[in-house]
């Protein structure tokens, strides 16, 4: 009999990192631009605001809500497969730690949250749903929990999932990934918006700030890893090993 070899299939990278980023990125601030240059200027309304103005608002701009729901939906795609792809990346690198995987869930949940923001702003331009106030109102709640808090909260699990890995087996500059750990503590202090209303200035701070940073991580995080990578990793693998031994 002839002995058949197998040859070691080479890990696939998946699609670039930094595109993805950059066209999810380019797709959600597309959708604030637009649905504001469209509504005259007029940003959508926080909850928190005048009810009055809130209800003026849907009523004035249902193409502008429309459209920013669009966008918001459409780059809720491009999110889910980045977080796919630098899960995998990581695998690939090595990283058998649950930063992968944290990564996975949380940049998933992220695009889950902003899907389903997106598709409750959409339901707030039907025509016949404006007729009746307290409807309104608990949508634009309910899109403000999920594509706010709900979002920026999972999407600093994305970059926490990344930066940690990156930062401990050197696979990301040093300052990039320590200001990662810095996005995603202020992303999961955002939580707090739920409980005090003045703590919502930190969901932009960290959705814009983590946005920036997905894109630059996108085109720094290698594909393959270097030798002081590797040195690193394996010293890193070592201890583990050896605290649980003790």
């Amino acid at each position: 009999m002839t002995a058949v070899e197998h040859t070691p299939r080479q890990a696939q990278s998946g699609p670039p990192l930094g595109i993805l980023a950059v066209v999810f990125t380019a797709l959600f601030l597309g959708g604030i631009v637009v649905s504001t240059v469209m509504a005259s200027g007029v940003t959508f309304p926080s909850p928190f605001g005048a009810p009055a103005e809130i209800l003026a608002y849907f009523h004035d701009h249902r193409n502008a809500v429309q459209t920013g729901a669009f966008l918001q939906f459409a780059a809720s795609v491009p999110m889910s497969i980045y977080a796919a792809t630098a899960s995998a990346r990581l695998h690939s690198l090595g990283i058998r730690a649950p930063g992968a995987t944290i990564a996975l869930v949380g940049g998933v949940l992220a695009a889950a949250m902003l899907a389903l923001s997106a598709l409750l702003s959409w339901v707030l331009s039907r025509p016949e749903v404006l007729t009746v106030p307290a409807v309104v109102r608990a949508l634009q709640d309910l899109a403000f929990a999920t594509g706010g808090t709900g979002h920026v909260v999972f999407l600093g699990l994305l970059v926490a999932g990344i930066a940690v890995p990156g930062l401990l087996a050197g696979l990301l500059p040093r300052p990039l990934a320590l200001a990662g750990l810095a996005v995603a503590a202020v992303a999961e202090l955002s939580t707090l918006t739920l409980l005090v209303s003045d703590a919502a200035i930190l969901l932009p701070v960290a959705r814009f700030t983590a946005l920036a940073w997905l894109v630059a991580t996108g085109f720094l995080l290698p594909r393959t890893r270097s030798n002081k990578a590797v040195a690193r990793l394996s010293r890193t693998g070592s201890s583990t090993a050896e605290e649980g031994a003790a």
